[in-house]
């Protein structure tokens, strides 16, 4: 499975679940249209409990990364949904200040943190650019 579960991460499993799917769309790993594994597959194959792989699936409904449809299954969303532009940046700014944060209790100058953003920014790209 191209998902992996950290237990001993401090972040919630659930939240995995939809950072990775949303993360996997990112790289392309799964595409528009792709059908999802089941809750309960999904549960088996991470021995995790159902409860906790249907309140992923619920987030990731919910901001439309997914389309259940009632009988045939989950889906990854046809449309990524559309945010208004202004919604998009404070979005992002939050997660940079979260950033910048942990940067600072690393110690990291200035310099050093735009190099290493550039550098995975760059990564990406070139990652993404480079998908089938």
């Amino acid at each position: 499975m191209w998902l992996t579960i950290d237990q001993r991460s401090s972040v919630p499993i659930y939240l995995q679940i939809v950072n990775g799917v949303k993360e996997a769309v990112a790289k392309g790993i799964v595409k528009p249209g792709d059908k999802l594994p089941t809750v309960r597959e999904w549960a088996q194959a991470m021995t995790i409990n159902p409860n906790t792989v249907a309140k992923a699936f619920q987030e990731l409904e919910r901001e439309g990364v997914i389309e259940t449809m009632r009988g045939r299954g989950s889906f990854i969303a046809a449309e990524q949904p559309q945010i208004e532009r202004g919604i998009k940046v404070k979005m992002i700014q939050e997660m940079l200040e979260k950033i910048l944060v942990e940067s600072y209790y690393l110690q990291l100058e200035e310099d050093e943190l735009l190099q290493v953003m550039e550098q995975k920014v760059r990564e990406w790209y070139r990652e993404r650019r480079n998908q089938p």
